[in-house]
């Protein structure tokens, strides 16, 4: 019962999932052959833009508009994204996202547009901002209780049969059946795996706004009350500033202050490492916003660490092609275990059907 009513009840909302998350799977690739990547321009072995350049280039491209952030692009380090707001504190599907050429400084495109944004709006939230975010989180729960009881039922049905046994002979419903056992058993570790990692991913705001209530709101105490700056550093200061405070490391990103992952007084910049692990985990440092010294930096807490690792993991961006063809197979294979558990479902409220209309008329 249990294995049931939590399949059936987040059915439609997983094969919505299952659906939008395939081709997110490929997300790179499909922007690409869309025309949808900024490419940036032939100029290897040239020295980079200042960053300045480019944060003029952006506000200048945006009149009126502020700068929120700076990210510099650990797969294409020959790209810069410049985020402009309404205010520094602007929505996120109120930003501008533009790429420049890390080179010369010259535009390249926006960033984070086509039917790919489509897609993805309707894997996180189905546009329904925060709630329809916990509401896929409670439906990615409701299929972690599917996959586990439904090991329970699995597990006494091995020791009558082989495993792996199809009853092809016996009725459909009963071929189907084995099928999805069959299915469900070989792909149940990737789907607890993208099915829990989905729900951390639904918890990012929460766990940000904690982190900000908390920790982020411990490092800038000494500040309070300081007016924002009324002159910027400039952003090149501020890079080196942090790559001297945290050695090994380069910048992921840069904050700029009053947007929402910093105070009003200071620049946050998330430094990454150059591992495969390391370069999926921040370590953020905050620095003045008038002269670019360093205020404060430390580790992020570890709910935050699962979250940067679980998001890559979500959509295998780990293992390059390969790991996202085997993250596409076995998307598809839990389509089919979906959709078999519900023709099953329906097979016998059918046969049940039949079964009480026969008596009925015997009845008579």
């Amino acid at each position: 019962m249990v294995h049931t009513w939590t399949g059936l009840v987040s059915t439609i909302f997983l094969l919505l999932l299952c659906l939008t998350g395939l081709p997110l799977i490929f997300h790179h690739e499909i922007d690409e052959a869309l025309g949808y990547t900024p490419r940036p321009e032939a100029s290897a072995g040239r020295p980079g833009a200042p960053a300045q350049e480019i944060v003029r280039a952006a506000l200048a491209a945006d009149p009126g508009r502020v700068m929120q952030y700076v990210s510099w692009d650990k797969d294409e380090p020959g790209i810069i994204t410049a985020y402009t707001n309404s205010a520094p504190d602007g929505k996120p599907d109120d930003a501008t996202l533009r790429a420049f050429d890390a080179v010369t400084a010259r535009p390249l495109g926006l960033v984070g547009v086509g039917p790919m944004l489509i897609v993805l709006k309707l894997h996180t939230d189905m546009f329904a901002g925060q709630a329809g975010k916990l509401f896929l989180g409670a439906m990615g729960l409701l299929f972690a209780v599917a996959i586990v009881s439904g090991v329970v039922l699995y597990w006494p049905f091995t020791r009558r049969l082989r495993f792996a046994t199809i009853r092809d002979r016996s009725a459909r419903r009963v071929a189907w059946l084995d099928w999805h056992n069959l299915i469900g058993v070989v792909t149940i570790v990737w789907a607890l795996v993208v099915g829990l990692t989905g729900v951390i991913n639904t918890w990012a705001e929460l766990m940000l706004d904690h982190w900000k209530a908390t920790e982020l709101a411990e490092m800038v105490r000494p500040y309070a009350g300081r007016p924002a700056p009324a002159r910027l550093a400039a952003l090149d200061h501020v890079v080196a500033c942090a790559k001297q405070a945290v050695p090994g490391m380069e910048v992921a990103f840069v904050a700029y202050p009053g947007t929402p992952l910093t105070s009003s007084h200071h620049y946050a910049a998330f430094m990454r490492g150059d591992t495969p692990l390391t370069s999926r985990l921040l370590t953020p440092v905050l620095l003045d916003g008038e002269t670019g010294d360093v205020a404060e930096t430390r580790a992020l807490p570890t709910y935050l660490q699962a979250l940067l690792i679980s998001q890559p993991l979500h959509f295998g961006d780990y293992g390059g092609m390969p790991l996202k063809i085997i993250w596409a197979i076995l998307d598809v294979l839990t389509i089919i275990v979906i959709g078999s558990g519900l023709y099953l479902w329906l097979a016998r409220r059918r046969k049940r059907g039949r079964a009480a209309a026969i008596q009925a008329a015997l009845a008579r």
